[in-house]
């Protein structure tokens, strides 16, 4: 299954304010994109679970904590404004998921995400 096939059959049925089209627009707005959200997180010690992430193996489970941490207040705020609720542990939950789908190969590929948020927005109307 493609990309595109696994970012669709995660959207369906989840109208532009799905979870998943959330945390798509925050990886998509975080400074650095998909590469700088991974730095992020290696700053912080968390090194070797994004990139479990984006390699080709099993993802590595990340807290709504480590989420906080790494994040910080003004990204959380802004997606629980979409999500509603405990936002840092939906993004626990959807943010692994979504950064695996969108490095299929175990590379980085900033373009992948310019691709499922065409997607996003072709299935969206």
């Amino acid at each position: 299954m493609s990309l595109l096939d696994n970012l669709a059959g995660g959207l369906m049925g989840g109208g532009g304010d799905s979870p998943v089209n959330a945390v798509l627009e925050m990886v998509q707005k975080y400074p650095g994109g998909i590469s700088g959200l991974v730095s992020a997180f290696q700053e912080k010690g968390l090194g070797e679970v994004a990139s479990s992430w984006v390699g080709t193996g099993a993802n590595l489970p990340v807290s709504a904590s480590q989420i906080s941490s790494v994040l910080g207040d003004g990204p959380l705020a802004d997606i629980a404004s979409k999500l509603g609720g405990n936002a840092s542990g939906q993004l626990a939950s959807l943010l692994p998921q979504v950064i695996d789908k969108l490095t299929p190969g175990g590379e980085v590929d900033e373009g992948a995400l310019g691709k499922g948020m065409d997607l996003l927005k072709g299935l969206m109307g």
